[in-house]
């Protein structure tokens, strides 16, 4: 499997390449090979005295190629020109990648609660499955948040048909997966029904991962989808949430549904959304 990990240099950056727990999550979920690319803004020009912006770059990813190398990853390196998201999504797209990775600074009461404008974008245009991982603010010398990607996930439901594909993301996460928690948020424009219907379905779906001997736990919430999920990963803790990024919306099928651009903004840890086909 290839995965594209985009970078800007940044410290934030280099703890998530430089985080050994990280590369071995990915190498667990048969990752082999991954493409490191960074995107130097159109606005910025080669030619802008004193400074040669790609090959500092260049020099940049060099030294990254060799961490990956070291942990037994095939590297390939691009230093592109554009607008960022659309540049990393065409990569991703070129070489058949499975899995993009974009590192994020989180939470920040300054920026009102918004990602920075380039994770933004990718999580509302991606067509490849985005995990966002999510780096410490506010230090100098930043750590990822969570190390272990994929050892607590949490899985959100609204039982779409972008949902089940989020779902299917286990047949390779499994290999890194020891604990999973499925949550289904009822909404007040939902049949008045009892909980039943929900707790089954997620009982379905628990049954095929303890199948794969991960421990499972399901919870059926009521009340707004992002703020009982942001609730639920408060409680369960888990190092990555998972879910599908469009929902049942017909109108938001061009858009980043509102409660997956509020996960992505707003969840403490990491994130990994999964686009429709």
């Amino acid at each position: 499997m290839k995965a594209v990990l985009a970078t800007d240099l940044s410290a934030a950056s280099e703890a998530a390449i430089e985080t050994e727990t990280c590369l071995k999550c990915l190498g667990r979920i048969g990752i082999n090979e991954i493409h490191l690319v960074t995107v130097v803004p159109a606005n910025v020009h080669s030619g802008m005295p004193g400074i040669d912006f790609e090959k500092r770059r260049r020099r940049g990813l060099n030294r990254y190629r060799t961490v990956l190398e070291s942990e037994g990853f095939e590297v390939e390196s691009h230093v592109v020109r554009g607008t960022p998201h659309r540049r990393i999504n065409g990569i991703a797209e070129t070489v058949g990648a499975s899995l993009t990775i974009v590192g994020s600074r989180g939470k920040s009461p300054l920026e009102n609660r918004l990602i920075g404008s380039t994770t933004r974008n990718l999580a509302r245009t991606t067509v490849k499955p985005l995990l966002v991982n999510r780096i410490e603010r506010a230090t100098e010398e930043p750590k990822v948040v969570r190390k272990h990607l994929f050892q607590r996930m949490m899985y959100a439901t609204d039982f779409s048909e972008n949902a089940e594909r989020a779902f299917e993301a286990f047949s390779y996460l499994r290999h890194a997966t020891q604990e999973a928690t499925l949550v289904h948020v009822k909404t007040p424009k939902d049949p008045v029904v009892s909980d039943d219907g929900p707790r089954e379905q997620l009982e379905e779906l628990a049954s095929n991962l303890e199948e794969w001997n991960i421990e499972t736990a399901i919870d059926v919430r009521r009340g707004d989808p992002a703020t009982e999920i942001l609730a639920a990963e408060k409680a369960y803790n888990p190092t990555t949430i998972l879910l599908g990024s469009r929902g049942h919306s017909r109108l938001r099928r061009l858009l980043l549904g509102s409660v997956s651009e509020d996960i992505v903004s707003q969840a403490t840890g990491n994130v990994m959304l999964v686009p429709p086909q």
